[in-house]
């Protein structure tokens, strides 16, 4: 991401606080708009900053944008105005009846590549060559062989598929990020302004870190409340680990069980309630239920998953002889309670709302709130408006490369839509394992972990359950269980070579090499591979 200074990181952080602020205004006024415009604007604003402050290369300037990207930016609002231009026009035709005028189909596949291109800047380049794939496939499916073969689609349907409809561009997975996702990323934004990062860090310090391999406990602690904040196992890796790790090796930990043992707390924080990652409010759109009811499924298999590494960590450090930290060095957590206590109450909240049955939007905004009121507990840690000011730019900020993922995944799901594919693969799926469940299930998990290798979470999920779950689900797994199964091993990618982002972030930090980190990253994340298909044998 750049860093910008003057005049061109005020005019950034102007675009970035008024997205963030009308998406937080449109969740509280009764004069919001409906849900098609308010993806309009989400993809307008998510590809004007990723342009903005998102580089071309690694060669590209950092510090100031330049003018191609500014002409990018430029186009991005002008294709995104195009649909406001012929709003009525755009929702209420019908494919079938009305055809894509020429300049429709100019505008649709000028703003298809500048999603891709987009979604390469801000989070790599395997989420844009998949969704190319896709879009090949829908235009060559007559020229394939065996099952992949389909009648094809034309250029027109394709465009109009991708960037007309609610099923492509502007399906489910923007509306998750536009509707939910953000709201939640702006309250951790809050949250960590405030100082609850530091927080957490201290009272895990204070209740783990004086036992037997203390620090690693200390990050199993940590981590999981930090995800309350984050929801991104990299995130976690790097707020965390740049203090866990050290202490891990100062107490005796090897420097690649160290980075695994980070890298695997810093995982569960995308399947701990009650903010979890973005994946999981997609799931809630997919399956048709309330948020409430995914964090409540998903709270007993984190619950295993932290005792399981909290107890492997014990028992490494109880074979390896390593020791706590000194007394003399832990902060004392009477003393943390009273001066910082007061930053849990904003996590007790919206925990409380969501079991309430309130919404997941509601409890976000009302959750901010409470955010800024708690940190007036004490006059020197009180936000004031430039740290508002900050939360929300960041938040906006933060919400770009999930939307932009959001965005491209949408891609896949109308080509596979409209193609038919997902009833062919399913049927693919069964007869490749034979009619049983567990080959099904292996054959699941190894593709959400590769998918997971080359995207984050939430398109690898989406791919899985545009592809893979239809398949066990016909299997007879209930659906949440499916979805749960799948949406574990989309997480635990981050953790299993060869390609472990999570790992990688906290084998550089730690100085470990990063297949030796690995291989102890998948050891001590055992029980995530297990859990998932305790969801399917023992709902």
């Amino acid at each position: 991401m750049r860093k910008l200074t003057g005049y061109p990181a005020f005019v950034v952080g102007v675009v970035a606080v008024v997205m963030a602020v009308y998406h937080v205004y449109v969740r509280l006024t009764w004069y919001a708009p409906d849900q098609q415009a308010l993806l309009f604007i989400t993809l307008g604003f998510s590809l004007t900053l990723a342009f903005l402050l998102f580089p071309r290369a690694k060669t590209s300037p950092r510090d100031r944008v330049p003018w191609g990207d500014l002409a990018l930016a430029a186009l991005s609002l002008a294709c995104v105005g195009y649909m406001f231009g012929y709003y009525d026009y755009i929702v209420n035709r019908f494919p079938t009846a009305h055809p894509l005028a020429t300049s429709d189909k100019v505008v649709g596949v000028v703003a298809t590549l500048l999603v891709l291109e987009a979604t390469r800047r801000t989070i790599g380049a395997s989420l844009p060559i998949v969704a190319l794939s896709f879009l090949v496939y829908g235009l060559v499916g007559p020229w394939l062989p065996g099952a992949l073969r389909h009648k094809g689609l034309t250029l027109e349907i394709t465009i109009d598929q991708t960037y007309f409809t609610t099923e492509g561009i502007f399906g489910v997975p923007l509306g998750v990020a536009g509707s939910y996702v953000i709201l939640f990323i702006i309250f951790g934004a809050f949250l960590e302004k405030s100082g609850a990062g530091q927080f957490f860090m201290n009272f895990a310090n204070a209740i783990a870190g004086g036992a037997r391999g203390g620090p690693g406990k200390v990050s199993v602690v940590s981590s999981s409340l930090f995800g309350t904040i984050s929801g991104s196992a990299v995130a976690n890796v790097m707020v965390d680990g740049w203090l866990t790790i050290p202490m891990m090796k100062k107490t005796g930990f090897k420097p690649e069980a160290a980075a695994a043992i980070e890298a695997v707390a810093s995982t569960g924080g995308q399947i701990m309630p009650p903010v979890m990652g973005a994946a999981a409010f997609v799931m809630a759109e997919f399956l048709g239920m309330s948020y409430t009811k995914i964090m409540i499924a998903a709270a007993i298999p984190a619950i295993f998953y932290y005792g399981a590494l909290f107890a492997a960590i014990h028992f490494n450090a109880m074979k390896s002889g390593l020791r706590g930290i000194p007394k003399e060095e832990l902060p004392l957590l009477g003393a943390i309670i009273v001066r910082q206590g007061h930053l849990f109450l904003p996590v007790i909240v919206i925990m409380a709302l969501l079991i309430m049955g309130f919404t997941a939007t509601y409890a976000a905004i009302v959750c901010a709130a409470v955010v800024i009121a708690v940190s007036w507990v004490r006059f020197e840690t009180g936000l004031r408006f430039k740290s508002c000011l900050a939360a929300l730019r960041e938040g906006a900020e933060q919400t770009v490369p999930v939307a932009m993922a959001c965005a491209s995944a949408g891609i896949v799901i109308g080509i596979v839509l409209q193609t038919g594919l997902a009833l062919r693969f399913t049927s693919f799926l069964i007869d490749l394992a034979a009619g049983h469940l567990i080959p099904a299930l292996l054959i699941t998990m190894v593709a959400g972990i590769i998918l997971g290798m080359g995207m984050p979470t939430t398109p690898a999920y989406i791919m899985q359950a545009a592809l893979l779950i239809p398949a066990i689900i016909k299997l007879g797994v209930p659906p949440l269980a499916a979805h749960m199964f799948a949406f574990y091993f989309s997480c635990l990618s981050a953790v299993t070579p060869p390609v472990a982002l999570a790992v990688y972030a906290a084998a550089s930090i730690g100085g470990a090499g990063l297949w030796g980190a690995g291989l102890q990253a998948v050891k001590f994340a055992a029980a995530g591979f297990i859990v998932p298909f305790f969801f399917v044998y023992s709902p």
